[in-house]
């Protein structure tokens, strides 16, 4: 069983795949706390794989959105395996701090290391916001006014890896157009990005 948060269909609305049309599958829980967070993911209800399944299939997307809350913590090759079987193609938003299944078609690396607020020691005599996925065909990073050059050293990226840069959005109007302006800025004086917005919030969509 997993726990789930809510599962709805619609417009990816960030990184590479803005405006596909895409079925997100939101897993309750993270191993992180960031201060910027603006997802609602601590609740939820248990459900078998076929069940998710069972949702996803009643709509038309084809791609498949992992998301959370942290969804490495939850998703296993199996799982993932049962959405191709049903023609799906399979996408994960994560935090990056937990190794991943090697069958997930698109992996969206969000990495909060150095400003997650929980850097202590791990098991594996890490940082427990470290990245330990082996590959990311897309790095999107929030933008709080911190260092960007050590995402381009991240073990994740290689030459093919997207590097995508995405303002941090706040309630407060005039600080959310600042923070706009500045990664503006950012991304027009250092070609390695590309912007990213939320334009599912332009849009007033889910």
């Amino acid at each position: 069983m997993k726990l789930i948060n809510e599962i709805f269909h619609s417009l990816q609305g960030e990184g590479r795949h803005t405006g596909v049309s895409s079925v997100f599958v939101r897993f309750s829980g993270c191993n992180l706390k960031c201060p910027f967070c603006d997802t609602a993911h601590e609740t939820g209800i248990p459900m078998s794989d076929e069940e998710i399944l069972a949702e996803v299939s009643r709509y038309p997307a084809r791609w498949v959105i992992l998301t959370g809350g942290e969804p490495g913590l939850r998703v296993d090759s199996a799982f993932v395996e049962l959405l191709h079987s049903a023609g799906k193609l399979v996408a994960i938003e994560t935090n990056g701090t937990v190794p991943l299944p090697e069958n997930i078609d698109w992996v969206t690396v969000s990495p909060k290391t150095g400003i997650s607020g929980t850097a202590a020691t791990a098991p594996d005599g890490l940082p427990t916001d470290a990245i330990r996925v082996k590959h990311a065909d897309e790095i999107k990073v929030v933008d709080v006014g911190q260092d960007l050059e050590p995402y381009f050293n991240l073990a994740c990226r290689d030459e093919s890896t997207l590097m995508y840069l995405q303002p941090c959005h706040v309630e407060d109007r005039a600080e959310r157009e600042a923070n706009l302006r500045r990664t503006i800025d950012r991304v027009m004086n250092d070609p390695r990005w590309t912007l990213s917005l939320q334009t599912h919030r332009l849009l007033g969509i889910q």
